[in-house]
């Protein structure tokens, strides 16, 4: 299958500290990856190299064609083609959600307002929040608010999503209903690697697992491999229940 995101010997650097170590793994067109481990291992890291909100110090990265590796990498057409989602929702507090989902498609795209407000009705209808549409995000359950941060993403058509533990700031209830918007995108084919410490999500959802550990990639494989780690480190992050 073709691969969609491919990453090749990817290092990275915060001064003196070396988080990614020869990241190598890819991610074929309507596969769901989970990136797993503990804090610090580098998983987190590793998915904001993909959208470039990191630039690495070595390796390659190809996202949707584009060379995310090169500094003559153009930036907005690597943003059309991936979405990202991360743990803080980031919608702006002044605007409604209609308004917080049309931005970027009539900034970016500069398609024209009742085309944007067409997408928008429709990728609110995706995550169930039709009726919220003229709401403001305080007047929104944290779970609803991550919604809207998806629909968000979902409105530029991306060919790609990237999710950075989405559910990790939400309490069970909020986090199910998530979840459950994520499963759907997955059932429909939609490209898309996550990060999450929902193992039990990891196993039913993703397509393949991939554990990080001490910033290089430790075992990746099906999610079987939750039953059965090949490695002590696997077994005993799989034991503390991490």
């Amino acid at each position: 299958m073709q691969a969609v995101v491919e990453l090749e010997g990817v290092h990275k650097h915060f001064g003196k500290l070396h988080v990614l170590r020869g990241v190598t793994f890819s991610v074929a067109r309507g596969e769901v990856v989970a990136i797993i481990g503990r804090s610090g291992s580098g998983k987190s890291t590793a998915l904001r190299c993909i959208d470039r909100l990191e630039t690495v110090d070595g390796g390659t990265i190809q996202v949707c064609g584009h060379a995310v590796h090169d500094p003559r990498l153009e930036l907005r057409a690597l943003r059309q083609d991936v979405g990202i989602v991360f743990q803080s929702y980031n919608l702006f507090p002044h605007l409604t959600v209609l308004q917080n989902i049309t931005l970027a498609p009539r900034a970016v795209k500069r398609i024209g307002h009742d085309e944007a407000r067409g997408i928008a009705m429709q990728v609110l209808e995706h995550v169930g929040l039709v009726d919220k549409a003229e709401a403001y995000p305080e007047q929104l359950s944290g779970g609803q608010q991550q919604r809207v941060a998806i629909a968000r993403s979902l409105a530029m058509k991306p060919q790609v999503m990237l999710f950075d533990e989405v559910t990790s700031a939400l309490d069970p209830q909020l986090t199910g209903e998530v979840l459950k918007v994520i499963e759907n995108l997955a059932a429909e084919g939609m490209t898309m690697v996550l990060v999450t410490h929902e193992m039990a999500f990891a196993r039913g959802v993703a397509d393949r697992i991939v554990f990080m550990h001490q910033g290089t990639v430790w075992e990746d494989g099906g999610p079987e491999m939750l039953s059965a780690p090949r490695t002590p480190e696997l077994r005993e992050f799989l034991g503390n229940g991490l």
